[in-house]
């Protein structure tokens, strides 16, 4: 059976009962479609809008920066790639924030790669219990703490998203 779906915005429900894993799925996917419902129906230029000067902020760079979280976690740390962040070879997080110049194409597509890799690499790990050295926290992480993480991180952002969305054509409580 799959996931329930809230029938206002057909994104994924969380499971209300299930074991730590799948609950930890159901609400990163839940949250992951709620960033890309944040952007539906907008244009490229209501995407790059900045929340308030002097800040870059928009949802464009959003989705960029959600995407480089994916990519560090899921494959630099947890998988061991030796790859560099989407747009910063020098590991600058700071760099996807700024979406002036950049597309829904592009930043959708970067993000959906990132977000398919994480899926697969949590997927295939054996246990949540799976511990890497994570160089930039500078200790040992597992994967249960990096799905929280991540969790954590665009709970966060979409009450960013929340915001920005409101201020560029109203639209609030998706």
């Amino acid at each position: 059976m799959g996931a329930a779906m809230d029938p206002a915005t057909e994104r994924p429900l969380p499971p209300a009962t299930a074991g730590e894993r799948e609950m930890l799925r159901g609400y990163l996917d839940f949250h992951r479609a709620t960033l890309a419902l944040k952007t539906e129906g907008l244009s490229d230029e209501e995407l790059r809008r900045c929340a308030t000067p002097p800040s870059t902020l928009s949802l464009l760079g959003l989705v960029r920066h959600m995407a480089e979280v994916e990519r560090a976690w899921f494959r630099r740390v947890i998988d061991g790639e030796d790859i560099p962040l989407v747009w910063s070879a020098e590991g600058d997080f700071q760099v996807a924030y700024d979406a002036r110049t950049a597309t829904r194409e592009e930043a959708f597509a970067a993000w959906r790669t990132e977000v398919e890799h994480a899926r697969r690499i949590e997927a295939t790990a054996g246990s949540l219990d799976l511990t890497v050295y994570a160089e930039r926290a500078g200790q040992e992480v597992s994967l249960r703490m990096v799905m929280l993480h991540l969790i954590h991180e665009y709970a966060r952002h979409n009450g960013h998203a929340d915001l920005l969305r409101e201020a560029v054509d109203g639209t609030v409580g998706v």
